[in-house]
């Protein structure tokens, strides 16, 4: 059977990367699947892992609170997984954790599985290690102030405080930023991990947006919610995000 594995991202495409991976592997077995943090938080505290692929920037729970609400102690080996994060990755190279920055092969899967595999025999040692990463990655942790994107004949910089909300378009990003749009091509969730979950909120699964901008919230007729910014622009709140509004509450 081997060792039974958890696996907690919150793309339906990285989960099915992970699945395919481990289908080459006859020491491991996916138990379980979870789609946001907050599932991998029950799934963890019901049920019993000896792994676990946690994806860093998932809603409701970030991979690291995930591993703050479980306890280090009682976390079982885990495998970060991100799209980026160099402030996270550093913290987990200087500890001696690993990570699968995507998109990851089939080679370095399989190195990373094995290496952590081999740590998980001193559970002592992977708890201090997991302690002392999630300290320097808390400690560490930057946001940039500017955004990169590209022009129609060049390189530009958008300030992320000029940002109004975000949209998936396809395969890019469209940046709303008051009467312009910038177009970049890179996935939602990679650029959620990179902007502070303090000033933006993801609101359904193709829209961020920047929580000062946010006028007020109306119910539909149908039980959901409209966000209405500053400018009368209406977003949908998907109910699958409305939980990430509950830290606002008093």
């Amino acid at each position: 059977m081997g060792l039974n594995v958890l696996i907690a991202d919150d793309e339906p495409l990285g989960r099915e990367r992970l699945r395919n991976a481990l289908e080459g592997r006859t020491d491991v077995t996916l138990k379980a699947e979870a789609s946001d943090g907050g599932e991998a938080v029950r799934l963890l505290s019901a049920q019993t892992f000896d792994l676990v692929f946690l994806d860093i920037q998932m809603p409701f729970k970030t991979g690291f609170q995930v591993v703050e609400a479980i306890g280090a102690e009682a976390m079982p080996p885990v495998v970060f997984v991100t799209a980026y994060d160099e402030y996270a990755l550093r913290a987990f190279e200087v500890n001696a954790l690993d990570y699968l920055l995507k998109p990851f092969d089939e080679q370095r899967f399989n190195r990373c599985l094995d290496r952590v595999i081999a740590l998980a025999g001193d559970r002592g040692d992977l708890t201090r290690r997991m302690e002392a990463a999630l300290a320097q990655m808390t400690a560490a942790k930057e946001y940039p102030s500017r955004l990169m994107v590209k022009g129609h004949q060049s390189m530009e910089f958008v300030r992320v405080e000029d940002i109004d909300w975000i949209e998936a378009s396809g395969n890019y990003l469209t940046l709303h930023a008051g009467k312009k749009e910038h177009l970049t091509r890179q996935t939602m969730s990679g650029l959620e991990e990179r902007l502070n979950p303090e000033q933006f909120l993801r609101i359904h699964r193709s829209t961020i947006v920047n929580i000062e901008r946010i006028r007020d919230l109306r119910a539909t007729f149908k039980g959901d919610y409209q966000v209405r910014l500053l400018d009368g622009t209406e977003l949908r709140l998907s109910r699958g995000y409305r939980s990430a509004l509950k830290r606002f509450e008093e």
